[in-house]
């Protein structure tokens, strides 16, 4: 460990030494440093490279708003690129490496870019890659693909995981500074249930980092104290390394917990990070300040940092940048940084561009004076400064702080499209307009700089914020505090400078802004995108006041004339990993089963995955060698006798209230307000363009309940689309939703023997014979002596058919009782091909045929779609381009010669014409094997296909080498006067 540059003092625990690597080289640094701390006591100014010049960069901030230092931590599988130094938590064995340089930090030959910047000023890409247009996929893609980017994945899967959680409060205070501590400390004493969130390690803000700001006791120790107080309370959560993200809707917050990233890895069972959707009733922002740098010349490079970050590291941390340094200041807010400096041993100069500066016997002032260059590649050595008398003079130091006020941290506030304010006493932009409702900002996020200001404000925003939910206000005392007032000159840039750099990271200069608003890019929107100034990973935290202020100058306007930028969510860079928490792998999605599922596993069952449920797909039989084998005698016994299939996967929704038929009848394109109690209805549902969205049935329960089946695949949509027609659309109606699809096992039984097989296990008062219960009727039963079920007289395969559901626990046992009692029948078990079979065969339509794109005409429903109502999509179904003479029509299809076979997919041409998109007529949308007719079969649309019955037209798949005749016929194949299913 050289600690050449670790000073006395600090917060970090020097008992407890730690070993780490920085571009293979061995350092060393103590618990509590963070990675950049731990660089700059090892004497390490340079930490990376810039985006576009491959310039040198050194750690500009101590905090998440840091544009330079961004480094790959960790190895293998665990490696993490774009990491900021400033907030990665030092850990014994950490392994970092610096991004964006080949083939050494020192030495990176990219670094010709900078010779050659006059080529690549802002606009470069859009001017350059215009032409020739040949160049651009094969040579001007590939070279800006590989120029892209900083960092490199692993290519390994991530052997961390993470998560995702709810949390819920009255008042969450983001941020744990001292209006945060305050704010927590006054809700937290009322009785209120709060979040203290931090993203730092260390809660109490710049109270870790300041000398002085209380009256009469020690900073850091009162924020310890507080922060202890605030843990022992039962309703207070205190979380630090915790990173409010965004603000959204209802007063929910996310949040990102990181866990266990200060670790080399998770502790067994642990996850890396978590992601925290917070509910909250009130909040309160104080976030703190940032502060802003002054541009000027060649101002880039190591060693050159703001001026509050080089205090916090020499008061929090004890490491100094160097010996000797220099502070280039506007405000009174620099001299406390020299200041501190000074108490700590470090030679200290400083200059101030206000000619009424001062003077100290601690270090020398320049007043008036600008540093106007700087000296040192590799690492700041001099800088040049321009005195007030004109002349110039060279100061040798080793590091460079700059102070050019501060800007509240108002992103939070504009997540909901609200826009901050211009404060001309603060030189900065304020909380202002739209707010996020319920919340409240507090100390110097809104404004607040002083110490007492902020604890002031704090207190005040939890008053105010009790006061909302009618709780009444304890105020703890709250320790005396500096009160100085806000003492700053507005100065953003050294004018004449020619390479001075206003967003670090993508290498966006003074000159840049100035050429965006020479081209007419002034609007700070096109100034954003045109120079991409503001979208490093800091999202221009450090560079857009500077921005919009040389704008503002070249425009002959004031800053607020030219306005800013809005910021979205998330506040930092955030992980991928946690957005997806335990979505991955066998994950992604979670597997449902069936309530038969592991009796079918008994039987040998092949599995489907069927949206994200493991569905039967057929049963196989001993000496069965082939799938259709299975599917064959499936389907042909079922038509025989009786089979049996859980399709519990199908949709189910509770419709329940007063209006719940007329909210129906809004809801389906056909009529259910006088569906009769005890009836089942089958319903075609339109998206409000026209288009058909589902099909199901809905079945009357009684004169306030219906139950709603839908499509497997489109249980989720239905009830989305469902929730929002309830909410949005009709809002005043009696009516309530409940989705039920896990809550119901459900199984069809079909086949001539069907109402026998159910005989034996319905109880006996209830009445199944096809006059006591017709086709289409419901109702609400027991079964196997009083158990509560639901029967429902329908049909998917076209025979006769009942579905018949039970509370799910008891659905294994049903189908292992529907077997039993149907031995007799010789019934079986059909899976999802069986029935994909017999409803191709009855011509019933499904997900293939209800692909996004066709109407209730083309599915030859036009006269569902009822004239006598209003419903959702039914007045943009009528567009003239949806109901053309030629439009597509559903039909089946036979193959001429029967050996042949209809592939879903294939298309349809007119015979004689050529094969061509011109030409196309239609396409198959779903084909199988019919066991029962002997040959393969279809259905499909085709132009005018309800008029062409008995033609033949041309099938072809020209992927695939088909090409071969099939005549146009109903696509009823079985049964098509449906005498089965009303037998």
């Amino acid at each position: 460990m050289s600690d050449k540059n670790r000073l006395n003092g600090g917060l970090i625990e020097r008992n407890r030494p730690m070993s780490f690597t920085f571009d293979g080289k061995r350092y060393g640094g103590y618990a509590g440093d963070t990675l950049a701390s731990a660089l700059l006591a090892n004497g390490v100014r340079l930490m990376g490279r810039s985006f576009k010049y491959h310039r040198p960069r050194g750690v500009l901030t101590a905090g998440s708003e840091e544009p330079n230092a961004i480094v790959e931590l960790r190895s293998g599988a665990r490696k993490e690129p774009n990491t900021r130094a400033t907030t990665a938590e030092l850990f014994d064995g950490l392994t970092a490496n610096s991004q964006n340089r080949w083939p050494s930090l020192k030495f990176d030959a990219m670094a010709i870019n900078d010779r050659l910047s006059t080529f690549f000023a802002a606009g470069f890409y859009y001017k350059t890659f215009m032409w020739p247009a040949a160049f651009w996929e094969k040579l001007y893609e590939p070279m800006i693909r590989r120029a892209a980017g900083l960092g490199t994945l692993a290519h390994e899967p991530d052997p961390d995981c993470y998560d995702k959680g709810f949390l819920h409060c009255d008042v969450l205070i983001i941020g744990a500074g001292p209006a945060g501590l305050a704010a927590a400390l006054t809700a937290g004493e009322s009785g209120a249930r709060v979040i203290l969130a931090d993203e730092d390690f260390l809660l109490g803000g710049r109270l870790n980092a300041e000398n002085g700001l209380l009256a009469d006791e020690d900073g850091v120790t009162w924020a310890a104290q507080t922060v202890a107080r605030l843990q022992a309370m039962p309703n207070v959560r205190v979380m630090p390394r915790s990173t409010v993200i965004g603000a959204f809707d209802h007063g929910i917050y996310g949040m990102v917990e990181r866990v266990s990233d200060h670790l080399a890895e998770p502790a067994a069972g642990k996850p890396r990070q978590i992601l925290w959707r917070i509910y909250s009733k009130r909040a309160i922002l104080s976030a703190g300040a940032t502060e802003r740098p002054i541009v000027f010349e060649n101002n880039d490079r190591p060693g050159i940092m703001l001026a509050s970050a080089m205090r916090s590291y020499a008061n929090r941390w004890a490491a100094t940048p160097g010996k000797a340094v220099a502070v280039f200041t506007n405000n009174d807010d620099g001299h406390r940084t020299a200041a501190d400096l000074h108490a700590k041993g470090v030679k200290v100069t400083v200059i101030d561009t206000r000619p009424d500066a001062g003077v100290t016997p601690d270090y020398e002032i320049l007043s008036g004076a600008q540093v106007v260059d700087t000296k040192g590649r590799l690492g700041l050595k001099s800088v040049d400064v321009k005195l007030s008398n004109g002349g110039t003079r060279t100061l040798f130091v080793d590091g460079l702080g700059v102070s050019g006020g501060w800007n509240p941290n108002v992103h939070m506030t504009c997540h909901q499209r609200g826009r901050p304010q211009w404060d001309e006493t603060l030189c900065a932009f304020v909380p202002g307009g739209t707010m996020p409702t319920g919340l409240i900002p507090a100390g110097a996020a809104n404004g607040a700089f002083s110490t007492h200001a902020a604890l002031s404000s704090g207190q005040d925003a939890a008053a105010t914020a009790l006061g909302d939910l009618g709780l009444t206000v304890t105020r703890p005392d709250l320790p005396g505090a500096e009160d100085a007032p806000v003492r700053v000159a507005p100065f953003w840039h050294v004018k004449g400078a020619k390479r001075a750099w206003v967003d670090q990271q993508n290498d966006v200069t003074a000159k840049d802004v100035k050429l965006a608003h020479q081209e007419n890019f002034t609007s700070v929107e096109h100034l954003k995108r045109y120079t991409t100034l503001g979208m490093a990973t800091d999202q221009g935290k450090t560079s857009n006041i500077a921005g919009l202020a040389i704008m503002a100058e070249v425009a002959g306007k004031q800053i607020p004339e030219v306005g800013t930028t809005m910021f979205r969510p998330p506040y930092t860079p955030t992980a991928i990993g946690v957005l997806a928490g335990r979505s991955r792998d066998k994950d992604f999605r979670p597997v449902r089963k069936t309530p038969s599922h592991y009796w079918a596993e008994e039987q040998g069952a092949v599995f489907v995955e069927v949206g994200m449920w493991l569905r039967a797909q057929w049963f196989p039989k001993p000496g069965e060698t082939h799938w259709r084998e299975s599917v064959d005698r499936e389907v042909l016994q079922t038509r025989k006798s009786v089979g049996v299939c859980d399709c519990t996967t199908l949709g189910k929704i509770d419709v329940q209230g007063a209006d719940a038929a007329e909210f129906l009848n809004k809801i389906y394109a056909n009529g259910f307000a006088k569906l009769a109690v005890g009836k089942t209805r089958y319903g075609l549902m339109l998206r409000e363009d026209g288009i058909a969205m589902d099909d199901g049935t809905a079945g009357r329960l009684a004169e306030d309940h219906f139950v709603v089946t839908t499509t497997t695949a489109n249980a989720v949509p239905v009830f989305r689309h469902m929730e929002f027609v309830r909410q949005c659309l009709y809002p005043d109606m009696d009516v309530q939703l409940i989705s039920t699809t896990e809550a119901w096992a459900q199984y069809a039984v079909a086949g001539p023997n069907s109402r026998k097989l159910l005989q034996k296990i319905v109880d006996p008062e209830f009445d199944i014979s096809n006059e006591g219960f017709p086709f289409m009727a419901c109702g609400e039963i027991t079964v196997c002596g009083g158990l509560r079920a639901r029967l429902f007289r329908i049909s998917f395969s076209g025979e006769l058919a009942f579905e018949i559901a039970v509370p799910t626990r008891y659905g294994d046992a049903l189908m292992r009782r529907l077997m039993k009692e149907g031995k007799e029948f010789d019934v079986t078990p059909y899976g999802t091909e069986a029935l994909s079979v017999m409803r191709i065969e009855k011509g019933h339509a499904a997900g293939n045929e209800l692909n996004g794109t066709t109407s209730a005409f083309n599915l030859g429903m036009g006269r569902m779609v009822s004239k006598k109502k209003d419903s959702i999509g039914s007045t943009l179904s009528e567009r003239p381009g949806l109901n053309e003479e030629d439009a597509l029509k559903l039909v089946g299809f036979k193959p001429v010669n029967a050996e042949h076979k209809v592939p879903a997919g294939a298309h349809l041409m007119t015979k004689g014409t050529p094969v061509d998109a011109a030409h196309d007529q239609g396409y198959i949308t779903s084909a199988c094997y019919s066991p029962n007719l002997g040959c393969h079969i279809g259905i499909g649309y085709l132009k005018s296909g309800d008029t062409r019955l008995g033609e033949v037209v041309r099938l072809v798949s020209p992927l695939t080498g088909v090409d071969h005749d099939v005549e146009v016929v109903s696509a009823h194949f079985v049964d098509p006067e449906g005498e089965r299913l009303r037998a």
